[in-house]
């Protein structure tokens, strides 16, 4: 006996994303139905050997069904969410909308499983921001061995994360330079993407920072621990597909760069590929389409009493998104409903 499960906002890099994954992890689906905005109805979207056509996510009845995995931002998930919600499917929100509201657990299922019971209060789940999720999947076994106390993050993060207009003006960029008589001005970014970086992902806000480096502080501590001071830097790069970020950490007690390597070989979702020696350490490149959050260049940091520094790689349309949206279906599945 499977689910029966919803995917608002099919047609999406996100969207599509989940509907593979969800095939790929053989997840126990019973009934799937694909949901778009009216523009896009009647869109074909794969999953697994089969072709499904979208439904209109305007007049849909969520009534009967176990599960929806929203990938339709912020706007269209404050309308329809709680319609979900109210009619019994419990809705795994990917969007910013519900990640900092007290009632909604905010999950990544290798980091705070337990989290997942307190879901029932209003019926929704919240998915953290892709940078946020990769970071602690890393954090959290080396913060059970020595108590994190201060987190310095410096962000490459892929155009993708901006969705189809991003990667697409990236492309386009690239194309036009080496075409004199081409032009692609910034529409999605705010400078040149192209041969660029740009310290800048989300609004400015008053404080200084960005909302999205905001979000890795405010999601780190609701993940992990309050206690934990997060200061970061988000930069956009001309990738595709894959986010980095240089993490510093200063632990409470001492934890020697041997010792964090062994702890992070054994620590749920993650890969380490450390060899001190040239290629010996991933790039976003090479961890497209993996599960994995891949951890290198492990080291000691000498300016600090208790610090280390290391290089975090992740598909961030994988476990930055989608994979982790099925993970908390998969949780929530084995932990509360039961199904399958």
């Amino acid at each position: 006996m499977g689910y029966r499960v919803v995917i608002a906002g099919a047609t999406g890099n996100v969207g599509r994303e989940m509907l593979n994954i969800l095939a790929e992890r053989q997840f126990p689906v019973d009934e799937i139905a694909v949901l778009a905005s009216r523009k896009s109805l009647g869109t074909e979207v794969s999953f697994g050997d089969k072709t499904l056509k979208t439904k209109d996510l305007d007049t849909f009845d969520f009534a009967g069904w176990d599960m929806a995995l929203f990938a339709v931002g912020s706007e269209a998930t404050k309308k329809y969410a709680p319609k979900a919600a109210a009619a019994g499917c419990t809705v795994i929100d990917n969007s910013s909308l519900y990640r900092y509201d007290a009632e909604i657990p905010l999950i990544v299922p290798e980091v705070n499983p337990q989290a997942i019971h307190d879901y029932a209060k209003k019926n929704i789940i919240a998915n953290p921001n892709c940078s946020t999720a990769q970071m602690v999947v890393a954090l959290k076994p080396l913060h059970d061995r020595a108590r994190i106390k201060r987190v310095v993050v410096s962000t490459y993060q892929s155009v993708s994360g901006a969705g189809k207009e991003g990667a697409d003006e990236l492309w386009d960029q690239t194309k036009s330079i080496y075409n004199p008589t081409s032009d692609v001005p910034p529409s999605k970014f705010t400078k040149q993407i192209a041969f660029n970086v740009i310290p800048h992902i989300d609004v400015f806000m008053d404080s200084g920072e960005t909302k999205e480096e905001w979000k890795m502080v405010a999601e780190t501590k609701k993940i992990v621990d309050p206690k934990i001071k997060v200061t970061a830097t988000c930069v956009r790069v001309p990738v595709f597909v894959g986010h980095s970020e240089a993490v510093n950490i200063e632990f409470e007690d001492f934890l020697d760069e041997n010792e964090a390597r062994d702890i992070l070989r054994e620590a749920p979702g993650v890969m380490v590929i450390d060899k001190r020696e040239d290629g010996g350490y991933v790039t976003p490149i090479e961890c497209v389409g993996d599960f994995a959050t891949f951890i290198s260049r492990i080291r000691q940091d000498s300016t600090i009493d208790n610090g280390l520094n290391l290089w975090c790689v992740s598909d961030n349309l994988r476990k930055g998104a989608a994979l982790n949206a099925v993970q908390i279906a998969e949780l929530l599945g084995r932990e509360v409903l039961k199904k399958g």
